[in-house]
């Protein structure tokens, strides 16, 4: 071997960087690496957004059929509906409830207990795109005579 190759093979040896194209690559990797990890952090937030809006819902239309249900006065067979107060609730929806009778014994006569189903809608905007949920329960009720319940019927 010549000097030249000595000291060329010697020079080689002790060098322990990396090559310029080496130094490329690994920052092309790492930029694939962090363009998807931001993609799912940007994915994680926008479905925490959408959870906290569904669970702020599933909040206010619990509420509201508390309140529905323990209304006697509520008018049968008949939609009812209403928005809520934006600064209140935080969020601009709204809702929709029908009480109709859903079960009753052969012979409906006063003092005679019906079982009665309330549907309740609720409804709020999700950015342009308005989002429902819907609920359902049911309560007893009392028939009341035709002079206490304004024209016959269950309160």
């Amino acid at each position: 071997m010549t000097a030249a190759r000595i000291r060329a093979a010697t020079v080689r040896e002790r060098s322990h960087g990396f090559t310029l194209l080496e130094m490329l690559v690994a920052t092309m990797i790492m930029g694939i690496a962090v363009v998807g990890l931001l993609s799912n952090l940007s994915t994680s937030l926008r479905n925490a957004a959408r959870l906290t809006e569904y669970d702020r819902a599933a909040l206010l239309a619990k509420r509201k059929m508390e309140e529905l249900l323990l209304d006697t006065r509520l008018p049968k067979d008949r939609v009812i509906e209403a928005k809520f107060d934006p600064a209140a609730t935080g969020v601009e929806g709204g809702w929709r409830a029908r009480l109709e009778t859903f079960e009753e014994p052969p012979k409906v006569v006063p003092g005679v207990s019906v079982l009665e189903r309330l549907e309740l809608q609720v409804w709020w905007m999700s950015g342009a795109r308005r989002r429902v949920l819907s609920m359902e329960a049911f309560r007893t009720a009392m028939v009341l005579p035709p002079n206490l319940a304004g024209g016959g019927g269950t309160p």
